[in-house]
């Protein structure tokens, strides 16, 4: 526990202790700083100004856990989050810090199964993580009790606030108990926040920590935009490509680490898993693996990675995008150290896009697009590294129990036939491009913050560009729908409309179809005007061997990629 001393000295239990050394916390946060003796020790209510990404779900959630009864039998803490992926995550995070206390602490949101969520409330549950939404409905049908619980946490008011949830977070705050300490958790504090807590609030603190810190210099910063069923192919051409990998892949959740750890594992890459399933003792051991570069490659969670600090990572890959500008600066921050050049990667899907550009804006980091390497260029990369350690071999000399063997060999057959064999011996198919998948073309995002959606509606069901912008204009609801860049072909469109709408529209049409084709999708390229030929594959100046794939539209060296044509998408 000496890592945990600082903890120690806040005033938590060994219990609470021992979990957050089973999750590899070492030393609190700011925000943790300031906030749990504040909730072990004091009475107030209390105002929370930290980001998304600071450590503030222990903060509350520690002092919380601690002070709550066991086997109670009613409803003790609520805490309501503007997103269901909000609520998971918080719900899990509670559960990994209660250690051996003997508590219930279940998610309740929109989309879960009404009917689950009815069975785990009537069986007994003393923590609620829940959207304001469902737990209104809950208060409804009375299969929800809030009239005795000790504490209210409002996560994100601030997002409460910008997705329109105030008032029903005033409907839950008007039902639940007198008697209960209130925490209120915002970015920022607009005035109806601010109203809200004077309100509500008898006697609070206000607590802040300061803002996200910027990004090393030395790291340098990319993404892809690649669909999430070719992420996998897009890693693995990335880490080919280099001459030497040795980075961190951080992933949402814990069965993502163990798939993408157990995918990689089976093509042959030295990669192991970090997630918060494992004990002490396996961390340990993978870490010190991973520090010895006996593993080059280790797929983690957030959670999971803290505690990480290594020196010598030449990546950062982020196969999930961050959910906030604290998170991303935190996984690249592992990268670009001691003077020592890093890259952090980033996938991005075409619904993402206006996450990244908050992320960009925020952060104030200067991310710019890639375009992914091609098979062959894979390929003439890695023959390059062999040739480049043959000649090492060559040089360091030290092969004289091979030459007798070598001299019979060539005696036998041509030079150049003896070792074409060898390689083909030692390296098998490694060179093969059939180990490669084709990746479709990337998911087209615009730089006016719109993406390309295709229609599978066209001329033949009497559509002009007029009649498609008013049929999708009255599905989306949205009579000022800004719509762009229309194309009607015989069977099928393409259009482009900001964002929000193209989600709200995937979200319509996810389960129609025509033919076989989906009836509203992400288009798999602008258009056959965007079609790319293979380019030449440019050495970099910069690092060793392997072609600048890094460089986006305007860089001067470019790795093309191959879009479909539209034409050919069936209608």
């Amino acid at each position: 526990m000496e890592k945990l001393a600082k903890f120690k000295e806040l005033g938590l239990s060994e219990s609470t202790l021992k979990a957050l050394q089973m999750k590899g916390f070492e030393e609190p946060t700011p925000i943790q700083e300031k906030i749990i003796p504040l909730l072990l020790g004091g009475e107030c209510d209390i105002i929370g100004q930290a980001q998304t990404g600071t450590g503030k779900t222990a903060a509350f959630g520690a002092p919380i856990i601690e002070k709550i009864p066991e086997n109670s039998g009613k409803v003790q803490a609520i805490v309501l989050t503007p997103t269901r992926e909000l609520a998971i995550q918080v719900s899990e995070e509670l559960n990994s810090l209660k250690g051996n206390k003997n508590l219930r602490i279940t998610p309740i949101y929109g989309g879960q199964s009404m009917s689950r969520q009815l069975q785990m409330l009537r069986s007994g549950v003393d923590i609620v993580v829940g959207t304001p939404g469902r737990v209104i409905d809950h208060l409804q049908r009375k299969s929800l009790k809030l009239n005795h619980i000790s504490y209210f946490v409002l996560d994100e008011a601030d997002e409460m606030l910008n997705m329109g949830f105030i008032d029903e977070v005033k409907e839950i705050l008007k039902v639940s108990g007198p008697d209960k300490r209130m925490l209120f958790f915002s970015a920022t504090m607009p005035k109806q926040i601010v109203g809200i807590a004077r309100k509500y609030m008898k006697n609070y603190e206000h607590v802040s920590v300061s803002n996200v810190e910027t990004v090393t210099g030395l790291t340098e910063q990319i993404y892809f935009e690649v669909r999430d069923n070719d992420k996998f192919e897009a890693l693995c051409r990335i880490i080919d490509i280099e001459d030497e990998f040795y980075g961190l892949v951080f992933c949402r959740t814990k069965n993502d680490t163990n798939l993408i750890a157990r995918k990689l594992g089976d093509r042959g890459y030295s990669a192991d898993a970090l997630n918060g399933d494992m004990s002490q003792q396996e961390r340990e051991k993978i870490l010190n693996m991973f520090r010895k570069q006996k593993l080059n490659i280790l797929v983690a969670t957030d959670v999971a990675a803290r505690g990480i600090d290594i020196m010598d990572l030449t990546h950062v890959i982020n196969y999930s995008l961050p959910q906030d500008p604290e998170s991303y600066v935190h996984r690249i921050g592992r990268t670009g150290r001691a003077g020592k050049q890093g890259t952090a990667v980033t996938f991005v899907t075409s619904t993402e896009y206006r996450r990244l550009t908050y992320i960009k804006k925020t952060a104030k980091s200067e991310i710019k697009k890639g375009m992914l390497p091609e098979i062959e260029d894979v390929i003439k990369a890695r023959k390059s590294r062999v040739k480049s350690e043959l000649e090492a071999i060559i040089k360091a000399e030290g092969h004289e129990d091979f030459l007798e063997m070598s001299k019979t060999l060539l005696d036998e057959y041509p030079k150049e036939v003896v070792l074409a064999s060898l390689l083909k011996y030692t390296f098998k198919d490694a060179f093969d491009e059939r180990n490669y998948s084709e990746i479709n073309g990337n998911s087209y995002v615009d730089k006016q913050g719109k993406t390309r959606l295709f229609i599978a509606m066209g001329k033949a069901d009497d559509m002009t560009p007029d009649k498609l912008c008013d049929f999708i204009k009255a599905e989306a609801g949205d009579e000022d729908m800004k719509i762009g860049d229309v194309e009607i072909f015989p069977h099928f469109s393409f259009v482009s409309v900001p964002f929000a709408q193209a989600e709200l529209l995937l979200g319509m049409f996810k389960n129609k179809t025509k033919g076989r084709k989906p009836f509203v999708d992400i288009a798999q390229g602008k258009n056959k005007r965007n079609d790319r030929s293979k380019g030449n594959w440019k050495q970099r100046e910069t690092r060793k061997q392997g072609g600048n794939w890094k460089q986006g539209e305007n860089g001067k060296h470019v790795a093309k990629r191959k879009f479909k044509k539209a034409s050919k998408i069936p209608a």
